[in-house]
Parts: C-alpha cells; structure tokens; sequence
C-alpha cells in the first residue's frame, strides 16, 4: 500500500467564513474514499484543493513524486464540438503519442462510457452524459487517484447501477464526494466525514458505509458519556471554586486553573454533541377527501416519441408514488401534467376542489442566484408565516441551519445543498394536499436527507417523488411508477423494479441480432491495385513494429518503469489494431479478383 498524500493542519476560509480548520488525513493505494459530512462543510472545496484548482488558507499537502490526478466536478460544461474532438483537444501539447494511438484511445474510452458516435454536440449532452464525458477524458490518462464530486448527480437510477459496475473496474483508487447513502455502501473501503462535532474535525473508518455508521455510533456515544463524566467533574469543581478559602489560605493556583480548563472542555464537547439537523416540516391542509386527484387514460408524447400512454392511478392521503425511468422517459412531464403546467394528448385528470398542489423545481428556477439569503428565506419582510403563526427570520434561517449573520449573503455564494434547503424552506411556507417533488435529494447532506423522509413519512398528504436516491425510495415510498419506452407499469418496491430491469437486459442479450450481409466485392480499379501493393509494404513494416516493441516489453531494465511499460502495452495495441485493419482491408482487395493483386 503506497502512501498517494499526506494532509496536514488544513484549513480554508473566505472572508470572515470558514469552511473547515486543521483537518489532517492521508490517502493510499487501493483506498476507494467515500467523503461525506453536512452543506457547507467544504468538501467540494476540498476536492478542488486536492486536485490543485484551489490553494488552503493553512496547512500542508504533500504528495507521491509524479502522482496523477484526475478530477470530475459537480457540474461538467462542454464545448460546442463533437465528443470525440473534445478528447481530442484534451492532450497536451507535449504530449508524443501519433495521432492515431491518440484517435484510438479517445475510440476505445468513447466506448467504454456507452457513446455511440452518433451524438450531437457535447455542449448539447444531457448532464450525465455531459459527465460521463468527463470521466472519460480523466480516465484515459490513466490517473493513479480519481476524485468525483457527486458523481451520480443527473444521472438516473440505471445510468448509477452502471456506474458501480463500471468505476471499480477502471480506477482502483478513488475518493468520492455523495450523499447516496446506497451508493456509498456498494463502491467504498472507507469513509470520511468532516463534521464539527468530531473533535479533530473529521471521523475516518475502514470498511463498508455500514461499518462507518455503526462506528460513529460508538464513538458519539462514548463522547456522550465523556460528556456526562466531565459534567460531574466540573460540578464539584463549581462548587469548590465558589467555597471561601479557609483562613490564612488561597486556593491552589493550578487547581484553579485545571478547573477552568476542565470547564472549557466542557463546554467545547456540550456543543460538539448537539448535532443540528434541518427542521423539515412541511404543511398540510389537513383535507379528509380520499380520493385527492384521480387520472384516467393518460397518454403524451413529446415530438414524435410517446412518452406514457393509457395511464391510470390515483392519488389518496398517504400514496407515496415514486416515478422510475430513464432520464427523458416523461417522469418530469408527468409532474408537470399533475401540477397543471402542461395538458394531455388523452385522457383526463379529475382533481378534488380547491386542491392544493406544491412543486419542487429541482432546477431551483424560483430562485434567482442575485438574491440575498434573507430575501430567498423571507420575501415578504422580516418575517414568515408559517402554520398561522408569524416567525422572525432570524428565528426561520437557524431552523435551516444558517447563521443569522450571513443573511446578506447572495445565494451565489453558497453551496448546492444550501441553496436546497432554500427551495424546501419555500415548499414549507405553503400549506399542500399533493407534494411533488423533483430530485428533491440533489446536494442535500445526509442528515437533511434523513430528516426530509421522516416529514415524507409523516406528510398527510400525497407525495409524487422523483429521485435516484434509492434509500430514500426504498424507505418512503409505497408503489413506483416506471415510465419505459412508452411503457407504464406499478412496482409495490425498488427490487422487484430492479429484478425486472435485469431480466430484460438478460432477455436482450440472449435474444441476440443477426449479423449483418457481407457485400460482394466488385472488381479493383488500377488505384485499388496500387493501394494493395502499398498495403504489402505497409502491412511488412508494421509486424516490425510490434516485434521491435515486444522486444522492449522483455527488457528487463523496462519492467522497474510501470508508466513506460504502460505506454508500451498501449502502442503494441494500437500497432496490433491498425494490423488487423490492413489484413482485412488487403482480404477485401483481394476477393475483388480471382488472381488477386
């Protein structure tokens, strides 16, 4: 196991704001990292810090001589060029690969992320294929340590699945920033939180997620205790400080100061152990009415691709209908035709009278990023009005844990999971019959997460969830709706949805295609005649070029120079490819004439 970097007393502010102060922690070969902890603790700066994109305000980071690091960011843009060009464009200028070993590993990445060749322009991929684009011009420079901030971001539920087979193969160490909970305990061997309750400020664990939560539990229960222990120490402490000393005596000085310190301590691991959590709670009209919104024979389609077609389900208090499907598949319309914003092709949709309805944008477009953390809270004033009674924003931005004295913050400054807790802060303002909630969990921590499906759970309402956190479906919701290929079908759970997934991949591999007609070959011109005589040639010196390289694959003195033999393998099989080209090209010329060439 090999020491890849060491941090040492990091710390990181901006102005008078600080994200995270001494951390300390390393990373080795073969770590698969999950990075964990609440919005706003600095991970993704921290990932930039890792990755050389930003400098620390203190600290050290020391690193393995010549060590790679390759980097997918939350939000990945493209420009307006093909997907292979832009791999294309990704290598340096020094780089002394030929042109067509650089064409053929951008072919063979460009295939390995499932990319056809028939994309339009990157800057037009959706942002997870946007992302898998990304991973591939990372990954084809083979870098000893990938960092990924929220990877399974944008992507949906089968694009993830993918994703954990894929990731593990390709990159053997790794460090990734989610709040997946189910995608953490499938793709990591530690876990990492940065968290202020901990007291060096960070909790590491080996093993699965699972082990990491069971450990933390531990240690948040012995620091309980710890608590309780010095609380009792401290009281016979206060009372002795408050005793008057005995006549022609001084208390001791240095028992004076334990004393103090003791009580400093005290205080410092009192606040280290009330965890905050958002309060999440959304409001309900409290309606009897069971049957809150009744669709019959739904169809829609979008340009000439059906999206759904004769669907059919109602929405009663406490239906919990989680929507399943590829991104595109319709489940964004589908809420959009519950919410009112858009009509059916077919069909009809019965609402119960005056129904309230409330939709969760997971583009956030009701908040512009000018606006100030107060006025995105409290738009109305110093003050809301939540459940008839009327609260001081001072009062409403703790209850989403900020600190009053960023209310002047513009929202542009703050993270992605802060600005959602904005979003939910909204929805809560709004009494509701029917919740509709579009990647609700996008940025959000974990103990928000958890929080938000304790109010689902709760909400007497109806809930109509999309979300590709699979914990949280499992846990709040009580059917699914997968919407495939114009296709709609009920699921009563996640596995019975994706058992259904794996058959039909299963079905298609085994169904098999026919393989295509080998078109007759008509008879060679003088210039196809030339070309093969050329090919002769060529085909003559490329066999030279794979011996002469093989020949240095078994030099000894090559195999102490891993990155050098890496390149090795790479040109052999870039020489051996284009080889294989050249027979089949010299075979085709050959058939054209029964005396061949």
């Amino acid at each position: 196991m090999t020491l890849f970097l060491n941090c040492q007393g990091l710390s990181k502010s901006f102005g008078n704001r600080t994200l995270f102060k001494n951390l300390s922690f390393s990373i080795f070969s073969g770590d698969r990292t999950g990075f964990i902890g609440p919005n706003g603790a600095g991970k993704t700066t921290l990932l930039k810090i890792l990755a050389g994109e930003e400098s620390v305000s203190e600290g050290t980071i020391s690193t393995r001589r010549g060590l790679k690091i390759g980097y997918l960011p939350q939000v990945c843009e493209c420009p307006d060029l093909p997907p292979a060009e832009v791999l294309m464009r990704a290598f340096p200028e020094n780089d002394e690969r030929e042109e067509y070993e650089k064409e053929l590993l951008v072919e063979t990445w460009l295939s390995k992320l499932q990319f056809t060749g028939d994309e339009p322009s990157a800057q037009h991929l959706s942002g997870g294929w946007k992302k898998r684009l990304r991973l591939a011009q990372e990954l084809m420079f083979f870098p000893d340590l990938l960092l990924l901030d929220e990877p399974t971001n944008h992507l949906d539920l089968e694009g993830i699945l993918w994703l954990e087979k894929f990731l593990p193969k390709e990159s053997p160490s790794y460090l990734i920033v989610s709040h997946d909970r189910t995608f953490l305990e499938h793709m990591v061997n530690r876990t990492i939180e940065i968290n202020p309750l901990y007291p060096l400020g960070l909790f590491s664990q080996e093993g699965s997620y699972q082990d990491f939560l069971a450990h933390k539990e531990l240690f948040l229960l012995g620091q309980l205790e710890q608590e309780r222990s010095m609380a009792s120490r401290a009281r016979k402490e206060l009372d002795w400080l408050r005793q008057s000393p005995k006549a022609r005596t001084s208390k001791s000085k240095s028992r004076v100061d334990d004393a103090h310190e003791l009580l400093e301590n005290l205080k410092e691991i009192q606040h280290r152990n009330r965890e905050k959590k958002a309060e999440v709670d959304f409001s309900s009209t409290q309606r009897e009415t069971k049957k809150l919104l009744v669709s019959k024979n739904l169809s829609k389609t979008l340009g000439n691709r059906l999206l759904f077609s004769h669907l059919d389900f109602t929405l009663s208090p406490f239906t919990r209908m989680g929507l399943m499907g590829k991104n595109g598949c319709g489940k964004t319309t589908l809420l959009r035709l519950i919410a009112g914003e858009i009509e059916p092709d077919q069909g009809t949709i019965k609402k119960a009278d005056h129904l309230n309805i409330v939709y969760f944008d997971q583009h956030r477009a009701k908040l512009p990023s000018y606006l100030t953390l107060k006025e995105a809270l409290s738009p109305n004033g110093d003050f809301v009005t939540f459940r008839g009674q009327k609260i001081h924003v001072n009062g409403w931005c703790k209850r989403f844990l900020f600190s009053p004295d960023i209310l002047d913050m513009p929202l542009e400054k703050l993270s992605g999971g802060e600005r959602a807790r904005i979003a939910i802060a909204h929805l809560m303002l709004q009494p509701a019959d029917i919740l509709l909630l579009d990647e609700p969990t996008n940025d959000l921590d974990i103990a928000t997460l958890e929080t938000l499906e304790e109010t689902l759970l709760d909400f007497p309402g109806a809930v109509v969830l999309i979300t590709h956190d699979r914990s949280m479906m499992a846990r709040v919701c009580n059917t699914l709706l997968a919407l495939d290929e114009g296709k709609a079908l009920f699921f009563p759970d996640f596995s019975q949805w994706e058992a259904a997934l794996k058959k039909r991949e299963t079905e298609k591999k085994s169904s098999g295609e026919a393989p295509p007609k080998t078109a007759v070959p008509k008879k060679p011109s003088s210039q196809e005649k030339k070309e093969c005589d050329q090919i002769e040639k060529e085909i003559l010196e490329t066999e030279k070029q794979i011996q002469t390289l093989n020949g240095l694959l078994e030099d000894p003195e090559q195999a102490q120079n891993i990155e050098h033999l890496n390149e090795l393998c790479l040109r052999i099989a870039a020489a051996e490819t284009h080889l294989e080209k050249l027979y089949l090209r010299f075979e085709e010329l050959d058939k054209s004439k029964k005396e061949g060439c």
